[in-house]
């Protein structure tokens, strides 16, 4: 998969960028507070997902701006297609999406043809965060390889909140608990089919996470990476959910019910699941060195690239912002091997650390562009 060009303006601090890619490397250089982490991130919403960096869509528009635009030209192995999104400030900050020229409603419909992989200085989160960011990672990256996940994600958050919204009810004396009855036999079917979508991707990831994190450590470190389940022991999730898993988490949800209607909320399922990922048998969340966070953290971000371009035979676009230059010549040399035959859109301040994609720009061998005050320029 590649991007041919992208058009953006208003999209936050960018203005009229028009920007033809090299179909290998693009180096993004610049000071602080220019625009290219915003043009990573238009880049990325043209997958149709939530912004990488947390922005909600009514900030999309810059303050002094009246719309914003986005245009995307891209090649999959197929044909060349093309993403636009348009959003005015006078019509309630209201997002229209054109895909092949056709209006589409949401995002899905370009979640399933447009891909990409972000890393970015805040990933060690996956590791010192919550449970509530390693599912999203789990959910991201299972649902790009997985297109019925990505059904089965929203139709369990609907069901979760419709549920939540009666264990209110309940507390407040305006409903009963036989009023849960359908709500938890639902979220039990499709509460057990996530949990085995996304235990099936977990172990795909975890093996190439084993790998990679041998390379970096010259085999000194072994990480491990495993599902954890709020119901069940990974030796009793199947690939398929069966009927008696089903039941196991219907009992599970019965048996709750008194603490749920308490707390006001589901605290059993996959709502509530997660992933530990260890050296040496010891969390690195809790017992991990900075280094070792760090690395770990990488080397679930460079899996998701690769098993995506093992299922899919096809390569995500990445996009990597401001992380080179914090890692060693290992470590960068380790991505670079990995996302050698994808396209990459790179930032930084300068090249001077940024070890083969210095030498390429020395080479001639790929695309560089300066980025200042939202404005884009070509190095000639």
């Amino acid at each position: 998969m590649r991007v041919l060009s992208l058009e953006a303006d208003g999209y936050k601090n960018l203005r009229n960028i028009s920007l033809s890619a090299h179909p290998s490397l693009n180096l993004i250089l610049g000071n602080n507070a220019q625009g290219k982490t915003n043009l990573l991130e238009s880049i990325w919403t043209c997958t149709g997902c939530r912004s990488f960096r947390g922005s909600k869509e009514r900030d999309l528009i810059h303050l002094k701006m009246p719309a914003m635009h986005l245009k995307l030209r891209f090649q999959d192995k197929r044909r060349v297609q093309e993403i636009e999104m348009r959003m005015q400030r006078a019509e309630g900050r209201q997002k229209k999406i054109l895909f092949n020229q056709v209006p589409v409603v949401g995002g899905s419909k370009l979640f399933s043809q447009f891909q990409c992989v972000t890393f970015a200085p805040d990933d060690r989160e996956y590791i010192r965060g919550g449970p509530e960011k390693r599912r999203a990672l789990m959910d991201l990256g299972g649902s790009q390889i997985t297109p019925a996940m990505l059904g089965c994600l929203k139709r369990f958050d609907q069901l979760t909140a419709q549920r939540n919204a009666v264990l209110k009810q309940i507390h407040l004396g305006a409903a009963s608990k036989q009023d849960l009855e359908d709500w938890d036999l639902q979220l039990s079917l499709h509460g057990s089919l996530l949990t085995c979508l996304r235990y099936a991707y977990l172990k795909q990831l975890a093996a190439v996470c084993t790998d990679l994190y041998t390379v970096i450590t010259a085999g000194k470190e072994k990480l491990s990476v495993s599902y954890r389940s709020n119901i069940f022991r990974n030796s009793e999730i199947p690939e398929r959910p069966t009927r008696e898993m089903q039941m196991t988490y219907l009992e599970h949800l019965v048996r709750s019910r008194d603490d749920d209607i308490r707390l006001g909320f589901t605290a059993k399922g996959a709502g509530r699941d997660d992933f530990a990922c260890k050296i040496g048998g010891l969390s690195v969340r809790d017992f991990g060195s900075q280094g070792q966070q760090k690395s770990t953290a990488l080397v679930l971000k460079l899996a998701q690239a690769s098993v995506f371009y093992e299922k899919k035979e096809e390569t995500p676009i990445i996009l990597l912002d401001d992380v080179m230059g914090e890692l060693d010549v290992t470590r960068q040399n380790l991505v670079y091997s990995l996302i050698r035959d994808m396209q990459v859109f790179l930032t930084a301040c300068n090249s001077d650390t940024l070890g083969q994609a210095r030498e390429k720009q020395n080479a001639g061998e790929c695309a560089v562009f300066y980025m200042e005050n939202g404005s884009i320029s070509a190095a000639s």
